[in-house]
């Protein structure tokens, strides 16, 4: 007999035909949300679950499913599960780490350059039919060329950020816990700096963090006043990173330039002062959206289910 396992939401065909083969597989919601008591009630009797960085899988999910084994996460993050609670229950927990570097990297520069030259401004201004001819300082942004990157997280997506930065001449800083070695700081052209020391003297900082305790409004009040008036702020990683208010705040007073925004605090709400600016751009968190990067962390997500329900130790174990 097949294992059974919840899918939270609808995922791509590439993966539900992968999984047709090994499981017995319920999809719990086609809609938007599929509620708490909804997700308790549909995993009692199945052994593993293949869940999206949307779905909160804690203790109480958990303990409604006392045959459970595995829990797949469709996303390199994974702050959405309670690992703790299922290292105690010896349920293993997996992501989807590498496939979605180079697409988020590059979301990560489409954001720098559009926040940096104001163009959903400049499309906006044009298609209301207000452009009337070439002027000296209509929308006038930033350069990027030769300015200073600080990238905080210097993971895979951090690196390779750093790499197209090569493109346009820029110094490169970052700030890591762990720092790279000395052969990979000449690799990437990037010098580590105390996280203060980057936030003074950085035109544009990118943010590639792991959301924990630690990291959780790293980009305080406090620390928005270190930046310079100019700078750029983009957040690709996780919303509570920042916190929202404070940019806000100091978008609104312009005690920076700009930012470039994919991910928020209480997603999918906005901070509803960030909606009403005309220096920061709002994207609904689609990092890693293409075709071929979706599909490929849904089969891989696919992949490291089968892979625990089957007795292996899965690709992308976490917990």
């Amino acid at each position: 007999m097949k294992p059974k396992v919840l899918i939270t939401r609808k995922i791509f065909k590439e993966a539900l035909d992968y999984l047709e083969d090994h499981v017995d597989y319920e999809i719990g919601t086609q809609e938007r949300e599929l509620k708490k008591q909804d997700l308790r009630e549909k995993v009692k009797d199945k052994q593993g679950i293949l869940s999206l960085l949307v779905d909160t899988i804690d203790k109480d999910v958990m303990d409604a499913a006392p045959q459970l084994r595995i829990i797949a996460n469709c996303a390199v993050g994974y702050d959405n599960i309670d690992t703790d609670y299922a290292r105690k229950r010896g349920i293993l927990v997996t992501n989807t780490p590498g496939v979605l570097t180079e697409t988020t990297a590059d979301l990560t520069w489409a954001l720098i350059l559009s926040t940096a030259r104001r163009i959903p401004q400049a499309d906006v201004f044009t298609r209301a039919k207000n452009y009337k001819g070439w002027e000296l300082d209509l929308y006038l942004g930033r350069e990027v060329t030769g300015k200073c990157l600080g990238i905080i997280g210097m993971g895979r997506i951090g690196k390779a950020v750093a790499s197209r930065a090569r493109a346009f001449r820029m110094k490169v800083m970052y700030y890591d816990p762990h720092r790279l070695p000395e052969e990979e700081e000449e690799r990437y052209q990037a010098s580590w700096a105390p996280l203060e020391d980057l936030l003074r003297v950085s035109d544009i900082v990118t943010l590639h963090a792991s959301l924990t305790p630690e990291t959780t409004h790293m980009i305080s009040a406090e620390r928005l006043q270190m930046m310079k008036k100019e700078a750029i702020l983009v957040n690709v990683s996780r919303g509570p990173v920042v916190d929202e208010k404070a940019l806000a705040e100091a978008l609104a007073k312009r005690f920076i330039w700009a930012a470039g925004l994919d991910v928020y605090e209480k997603e999918p709400e906005v901070e509803d002062q960030l909606l009403s600016l005309d220096n920061v751009v709002l994207l609904p968190h689609i990092g890693s959206a293409t075709f071929e990067t979706r599909i490929r962390m849904a089969t891989m997500a696919a992949k490291n289910l089968v892979q625990g329900l089957s007795g292996q130790q899965p690709d992308n174990l976490v917990a």
